[in-house]
């Protein structure tokens, strides 16, 4: 771990403020070549299909019920496939089950499985592997922290606690073929999020066989258009075609090599030496370089996705203070970070959830103030919760390895010294490390958070801080804001359902758990000869959809 003093921190802001990194220019990459992809006609495919990705930290497992990060979800998609899947654009298209249908009252779905999906090893994809997997996912023996996201099937918030067996989870294998779900209540947003990976059938025979070691190369047995065929932790993970998968005749790669990529400067690299054909992200350093002379390959598209920091509410100083996390929130210049520190078009926000369809987003008040106003704010409410020159809070702000991420934190370092006066000691995780330190609440005062929605609707956000919710890892519990998601989550009627959703955030905002920042947006690299790839609000990308050009 590496600690960064509260003079450091403020010295170095000043130099990212300013715009550091001289020219812009990468350090000894390799020459940018001009690509003609695709042959004469643009659409022929090269001989060798492998698909090379930067992939940002290294992953924290292959367990579909146990992974809560972004980047173990791109490689599960590959290796798993569940009830739905999804179109190159983000439509839900049909996956294992081929069509489904729903009762009239939105509480029973059976889907129907198509018969010749198969597992790597050639057995038949059944019924009773989602139904092993469902109740996985609730089992409190799992540990998962994503065990909320099932609490629209019957029973499952109740198994989740220990207050009843996994047996009791409203699904059916009604024959080999054939699944029925039961649900508590109606839920408008179910069917899409059947694409997460808590949803993902499960190898019963292979699972019990290894254990705890089911994901490992030659023992993970997966159903999607790829299989593990190698995992080395900090270097790749490769994924060969899987011969059995249903669709595969329309799978044109052969291999997938997933890189982790923690240092982005490096990676960029990288890919300018042909070694990757799409990175993870790009090196805020490095933008107006990349707008120059790679900007037919740099690719920024909207994220359904919010970039916030949270407080720990458990324990001082923020537990019991909501005007000291207040002025914090206040203090804090997004348009600079936004336009000066990251610069890849990401918006600054005052509220959590994002522009998501059927949902008016909601802010914090002071959001439409001037700055100086805000910061005029900020310092009355930091007088108020007993802060001075004299006797300044003294917090740490954490955040997970990357060079983005380090960039955010000293210039909030800056701005909180400048504004307030306050004193913050800035320090660094390994990603895994980092999950385990901010999940446990103990080590942490205010950490670097960021929430992708799991699926294209607002509850994805709201049920997160939920009192209840697995991975609400501020501690924040206010019944009113759980009461208020709890009756949205029922609640058909569009309309109603928003303005249920947006109270909740009105109400959480006043409390302030968290400090949002901004909203997301993708901003890569990806080669010309790289066919298929389409942008989507979920910025998911299905391997099997994409292909390698000539060049």
């Amino acid at each position: 771990m590496k600690r960064f003093a509260a003079w450091t921190a403020v010295a170095a802001a000043s130099a990212v403020l300013a715009g550091c990194g001289g020219d812009g220019a990468p350090v000894a990459a390799a020459a940018t070549l001009k690509v003609q992809a695709g042959g004469a006609t643009g659409k022929e495919l090269a001989d060798v299909q492998i698909l090379r990705i930067g992939n940002g930290n290294e992953i924290q497992t292959l367990d579909p019920h146990r992974g809560e990060e972004v980047q173990g979800a791109n490689v599960q998609r590959d290796l798993y496939e569940g009830l739905v899947n999804e179109a190159p654009n983000g439509d839900i298209v049909p996956g294992v089950a081929e069509s489904w249908t729903m009762s009239d009252d939105g509480k029973t779905y059976v889907f129907h499985l198509r018969h010749d999906a198969r597992w790597s090893n050639g057995d038949p994809v059944t019924a009773a592997d989602f139904l092993f997997g469902l109740r996985r996912g609730v089992d409190p023996k799992t540990l998962s922290t994503y065990s909320f996201i099932l609490s629209p099937i019957e029973n499952a918030d109740e198994i989740s606690a220990g207050k009843r067996p996994p047996d009791d989870l409203g699904v059916r294998a009604l024959d080999d073929y054939t699944l029925e779900i039961q649900l508590a209540h109606p839920t408008p947003y179910f069917v899409s999020l059947l694409q997460h990976s808590m949803t993902y059938p499960l190898h019963r025979a292979s699972f019990e066989k290894h254990g705890d070691q089911f994901t490992r190369p030659g023992n993970l047995v997966s159903n999607g258009a790829f299989e593990l065929a190698d995992w080395v932790v900090q270097s790749h993970i490769k994924l060969v075609r899987n011969p059995h998968y249903w669709n595969n005749a329309n799978n044109k790669l052969d291999e997938v090599w997933f890189y982790p990529t923690e240092d982005q400067s490096a990676e960029l690299q990288r890919y300018r030496a042909n070694e990757l054909d799409i990175t993870d992200v790009v090196p805020a350093t490095q933008i107006k370089w990349i707008r120059e002379n790679l900007a037919a390959e740099f690719v920024v598209a909207p994220y359904l996705g919010s970039y916030f920091y949270g407080f720990n509410l458990t324990r001082p100083p923020f537990k019991d203070q909501p005007k000291l996390r207040r002025a914090l929130a206040l203090a804090i210049d997004r348009q600079a970070i936004t336009d000066q520190v990251i610069g890849a078009g990401q918006t600054p926000a005052f509220g959590w959830v994002p522009p998501v369809a059927h949902y008016q987003p909601q802010q914090m008040p002071e959001g439409a103030w001037t700055q100086a106003a805000r910061e005029a704010e900020a310092k009355r409410l930091y007088a108020e919760a007993g802060y001075s020159a004299a006797k300044p809070l003294r917090t740490e702000l954490m955040y997970n390895t990357q060079e983005n991420h380090r960039r955010i934190a000293v210039a909030m370092a800056s701005m909180w010294k400048r504004v307030l006066g306050v004193e913050t000691e800035i320090t660094n995780q390994e990603w895994k490390v980092y999950l385990d330190t901010r999940n446990k609440k103990i080590d942490t005062q205010v950490y670097r958070h960021g929430w992708i929605g799991d699926y294209n609707d607002a509850f994805t956000f709201a049920e997160m801080l939920r009192s209840t919710a697995g991975l609400n890892d501020t501690g924040y519990d206010n019944p009113e804001y759980d009461r208020l998601v709890t009756a949205a989550q029922s609640e058909l009627d569009l309309d109603k359902r928003g303005e249920l959703l947006e109270a909740a955030e009105r109400v959480m905002l006043a409390d302030m758990p968290i400090l949002p920042i901004y909203t997301y947006v993708t901003a890569r690299l990806v080669k010309p000869w790289v066919g298929g790839y389409q942008s989507n609000i979920m910025d998911h990308h299905p391997h099997k959809d994409l292909y390698i050009l000539k060049h």
